[in-house]
């Protein structure tokens, strides 16, 4: 991929908004872009922090293993979002596993570079700390979820979430910019993927939820928060 539009990608980023043009053409210099197969894993957790990611087009899902085996995912992170920052900032083993939740293509950055210039401008440290509290307070909610809500409450605010942070509003609804397939949402929601066809299957005939071409509609987040909320009912 020419330099050129690498630098334009990462001028646009939040985490490298104001740098010097010099500083950006120097980031561009030593980035690579790399496509991934869907379900291809980007690295491993606990591997070494080899790079600092962004997602350039497509979606990559970080998950962990629980302790019974079952991956959890963390987050969904779309087009624009870095990853992996503090482990390579820090020199430490990734948190998290990353893999590709659908064809994508991401740009990837050497860590020695990016704590160079992290120390030379302190503020991307300040937006990384920024994301990361963000991406923090919605696993520490994953994780509580998982430890004291049935499975339909887990589901209908996981989909309140992803609504809010992602979705496109329509006449129909909120619309989800992408295909999440049932053992996704399983996965997010620590249960198996044939509670979550039951389920998703019931919100479909009830018209809690709508589908098109593998895209899932909130027609009324109302109606989510209801089934989020058991007392509200």
């Amino acid at each position: 991929m020419p330099a050129k539009p690498v630098a334009d990608f990462l001028k646009a980023r939040a985490v490298f908004a104001g740098l010097p043009a010099e500083e950006i053409a120097a980031l561009a210099a030593v980035a690579r872009e790399d496509r991934y197969s869907a379900r291809e894993y980007l690295f491993a957790e606990g591997d070494a922090p080899a790079w600092f990611w962004l997602v350039r087009a497509g979606r990559v899902k970080i998950l962990r293993q629980a302790r019974d085996g079952k991956e959890v995912v963390l987050e969904l992170l779309g087009p624009g979002e870095p990853f992996g920052g503090v482990a390579a900032l820090e020199g430490r083993p990734y948190p998290a596993s990353a893999q590709a939740m659908e064809a994508s293509t991401v740009v990837r950055i050497p860590p020695e570079p990016i704590a160079a210039l992290a120390r030379r401008h302190p503020a991307i440290v300040s937006e990384l700390m920024r994301m990361l509290g963000r991406r923090l307070r919605g696993a520490h909610e994953t994780v509580t979820s998982l430890a004291t809500d049935p499975v339909e409450t887990r589901l209908a605010a996981r989909l309140i979430r992803l609504a809010e942070e992602e979705g496109v509003p329509d006449a129909r609804g909120i619309v989800l910019p992408f295909r999440l397939t049932r053992q996704t949402l399983a996965d997010m929601t620590g249960t198996t993927v044939e509670t979550t066809i039951r389920i998703v299957s019931r919100w479909l005939q009830k018209g809690v939820l709508d589908e098109e071409d593998g895209r899932l509609i909130v027609p009324s987040v109302e109606v989510l928060r209801e089934l989020d909320n058991p007392e509200a009912r």
